[in-house]
C-alpha cells in the first residue's frame, strides 16, 4: 500500500489532470501538440526544484495555472512543439 498524497501533491495532480482535460477540448489535428506541450511543461517543472522546497513548488504551480488558463482559451488552436517535446527527452 502507498502513502496518501500530501495536499500539495493532490493540487499538482489536479492541475495536471486539468491540463489533460484541456487537451481534449482542442481540435483533433492538434491534440498531439498540446499533449506533448503539457507533458514537457510538467516534466520540466518537476525537475526544476526540489520537492522539499515547498514555496518554490507552490510558485511553479501558480505560474503553471496561469499558463494553463492561457492555453484553455478557445482562440488557442495550436502550439509549436520541438522534437525534444515529442520524444520526451530532456536537455
Amino acid at each position: 500500500m502507498h502513502r496518501p498524497l500530501s495536499g500539495i501533491q493532490r493540487e499538482a495532480l489536479a492541475l495536471y489532470r486539468r491540463a489533460l482535460r484541456m487537451v481534449r477540448t482542442k481540435p483533433p489535428a492538434t491534440r498531439d501538440h498540446f499533449l506533448a506541450l503539457v507533458r514537457s511543461h510538467f516534466r520540466t517543472q518537476a525537475h526544476a526544484v526540489s520537492p522539499r522546497n515547498v514555496s518554490a513548488v507552490e510558485y511553479l504551480m501558480r505560474r503553471t495555472q496561469r499558463t494553463l488558463e492561457g492555453w484553455e482559451d478557445d482562440g488557442v488552436r495550436d502550439v509549436g512543439v520541438t522534437p525534444d517535446m515529442t520524444t520526451g527527452r530532456r536537455k
